[in-house]
């Protein structure tokens, strides 16, 4: 059985993404005698050819990494949960600051969430960042310039 010489033109399957799917494209570039780049006959999107073959195995092999690192995390939110649990009672919600992005934050100050509730703030480690640590888990968050770890 021959196989066909591809050319620029011809109509090919890749995995298209911007559907992310398994779609029949129109080879617009090649490079030597591989497809290079690829326009969707569905979405009229062109992108670099992905071979739907290579997309099959990755999608096969994906869920596997997100039970690791599921559990990873769900050990980790344990402990933030009983760090939080430990501290909550010496907490005093009428002292807490109102979270705003253009505020700035010490280390250990309480704050407010709108979202997320009261928070306790445990590092900065950049100096317009600050890590709290919520009822739900730490959160990284956004702020004006603050004062330096001091953890």
């Amino acid at each position: 059985m021959t196989k066909k010489t591809l050319s620029v033109g011809d109509r090919i399957e890749a995995r298209c993404t911007k559907c992310r799917k398994i779609l029949n494209h129109t080879l617009v570039a090649m490079v030597e005698e591989r497809p290079a780049r690829v326009k969707c006959n569905t979405c009229g999107g062109e992108h670099n050819y992905k071979d739907p073959a290579t997309a099959a195995q990755a999608k096969t092999s994906a869920p596997a990494k997100k039970r690791v690192s599921k559990t990873k995390k769900d050990s980790s939110n344990k402990a933030e949960r009983q760090h939080w649990e430990s501290i909550q009672s010496d907490m005093d919600q009428s002292t807490a600051i109102n979270y705003a992005m253009d505020r700035h934050f010490n280390v250990g100050a309480l704050i407010s969430h709108p979202v997320f509730g009261l928070g306790l703030v445990e590092e900065a480690p950049g100096t317009d960042k600050i890590r709290v640590l919520f009822q739900d888990g730490k959160k990284l968050l956004r702020c004006a310039q603050s004062s330096h770890n001091r953890r």
